[in-house]
């Protein structure tokens, strides 16, 4: 189960998503937190990233089984929950980014580190986090698993990236 990590968030990202293609800038506009806004938002602090290319995104769905990993552009019609924030990877050691929330409440929160900056989860390049760092399997989180509660203010997170560590294994870089 454990050589499975970082497979079963992949196929999850991939085999998430409706007939609907993804639209990448839907939720964008949403989700970039402005300067001097105190909240509701996730400050994500990224740990563990591989290397410091390409970029990162963060995606806020609801906590429910339902629309975790659901596709966005269905979400946004349905009026549920959903946030992006996309950045180039940012070079200081442990980054921080900022998502915006629409209020206090429970989400879903997902880092994918798309290393070639391509819009396309690679299996083998790219990492993957989520909120509340679950032990990854063989098919998607239960969203109960990632599920994180921010207040009205700034809520801070740790997010944990996964990456492929060998041939069937995933998981965290171990670091010398």
């Amino acid at each position: 189960m454990k050589r499975a990590i970082f497979l079963s968030a992949a196929l999850a990202l991939l085999t998430a998503a409706g007939p609907i293609p993804s639209t990448p800038d839907l939720g964008k506009a949403e989700g970039q937190c402005r300067p001097g806004e105190s909240g509701p938002a996730f400050l994500v602090d990224l740990m563990g990233l591989k290397d410091r290319t390409g970029r990162v995104k963060i995606e806020v769905y609801p906590a429910n089984d339902t629309d975790f990993l659901a596709d966005d552009n269905v979400l946004v019609m349905a009026g549920k929950t959903f946030r992006r924030v996309e950045v180039a990877v940012p070079a200081e050691p442990g980054p921080r980014l900022c998502g915006r929330l629409p209020g206090p409440g429970t989400y879903a929160v997902t880092v994918l580190h798309d290393r070639n900056a391509d819009r396309k989860f690679n299996l083998s390049h790219d990492g993957i986090g989520f909120s509340g760092n679950p032990k990854l399997g063989w098919s998607k989180p239960k969203a109960a698993s990632v599920a994180a509660n921010a207040g009205g203010g700034l809520t801070t997170l740790r997010i944990v990236m996964n990456y492929r560590t060998g041939l069937f294994t995933f998981g965290p870089l171990k670091r010398s």
